[in-house]
């Protein structure tokens, strides 16, 4: 049996090339190209997809929309495409109006039965992208993902990586009397933190965890810090250590261990093991009783929490005079063991008990 084909079915106006204002390309000076299509696909190609553009053309080949309006311009947009090393694997335009409702008109189907009759599509990897709600209506009706392209909606450089990469992300929400807290996950992208708790010196190490950790990391906390900061930090490591456990799945192919680092006067080692098992021990002792916001007292019981939830073994230990440096040396050790424990290497489960 041949291979499955991962394909993506493009729409063409507005998707690969801008919108014209009458919606057809008729002169050389209306043509471009959308923001970051040219770094998406060639990222996409080589990921194994392969480029179908499925696309209405109202009326083409009628004395209103003559073949030689729309041909050349066709053509430049090929070669412009091949120039950088992107070629589509199939072109189809389908020329009715919606009066006539012709079932090759998309949202039909009626251009890609071929591809359904093949047996060799992969519906779970293949997708239609375009900048309509008729493209995600087509996707539904092949039984592929849609994505619409937009500015509320998605842009060429996130689909790539959602499509290339098979990101491994999680969102969870912690709601109790106490705390409101959103958190949101992305373990294949590093990009810079976005993190709110009301206590300034604990969103900078939660930064760090983000930073070092070589993660994408957005974290919002509403918490009664008008009482007291405990349960902001708490849930804060419940909610993180829940949605990096959601992210990591079945952990196959992942690091699963890692780190230890110096800071000035200070050391810190963080000794991690995703094992599923969550055990904590730490080790130091703290020259003052708070920095900044955060109470140092809830510097273990934060890591604690994190390793509840999240089904892991941490151990961490920390010596040094700088009390600020100190807590800011455990933040980005367990970051960087965790960079290490959670890059895939592979696609094996890293346990001889099959199961994390």
């Amino acid at each position: 049996m041949s291979a499955k084909r991962r394909i993506l079915f493009l729409d063409r106006d507005g998707t690969l090339i801008v919108e014209p204002p009458d919606e057809q390309i008729d002169s050389l000076e209306k043509f471009a190209l959308l923001d970051g299509v040219i770094p998406a696909l060639l990222k996409l190609r080589d990921a194994g997809f392969e480029f179908v553009i499925v696309s209405n053309q109202d009326g083409l080949g009628t004395a209103s929309f003559p073949r030689e309006t729309f041909e050349p311009p066709q053509r430049l947009m090929e070669q412009v495409f091949a120039s950088q090393g992107i070629r589509f694997a199939a072109m189809h335009f389908d020329v009715h109006r919606p009066a006539d409702n012709a079932p090759t008109r998309k949202p039909g189907i009626g251009m890609l039965l071929d591809y359904l009759r093949a047996g060799n599509l992969d519906f779970e990897a293949s997708a239609v992208i375009g900048d309509r709600d008729t493209d995600l209506d087509l996707a539904r009706n092949l039984g592929v993902r849609g994505f619409k392209l937009g500015p509320n909606d998605f842009d060429w450089p996130t689909l790539a990586h959602l499509l290339a990469d098979a990101p491994r992300t999680a969102s969870v929400e912690r709601k109790t009397k106490e705390t409101r807290i959103r958190v949101v996950v992305d373990l294949d992208r590093e990009a810079a933190a976005e993190v709110a708790t009301g206590l300034g010196f604990f969103d900078h190490m939660l930064e760090q965890i983000g930073r070092h950790g070589g993660f994408a990391l957005t974290l919002t906390c509403a918490g009664d810090t008008h009482v007291d900061e405990h349960h902001t930090v708490e849930d804060c490591g419940l909610a993180l250590g829940e949605a990096l456990r959601k992210a990591l799945g079945d952990k196959r192919g992942i690091g699963r261990y890692g780190f230890a680092l110096p800071m000035d006067e200070t050391r810190a080692e963080a000794l991690l093991d995703l094992s599923g098992r969550p055990y904590f021990v730490f080790e130091g002792r703290f020259g003052r009783d708070r920095v900044g916001d955060l109470p140092t007292e809830m510097v273990p019981h934060f890591f604690r929490s994190l390793s509840e939830s999240l089904g892991a073994n941490l151990h961490l230990k920390v010596d040094g005079e700088n009390t600020h440096h100190q807590v800011e040396a455990c933040f980005k050790a367990t970051a960087r063991a965790l960079r290490m424990a959670i890059r895939r290497e592979g696609s094996e489960l890293p346990s001889t008990k099959g199961v994390l």
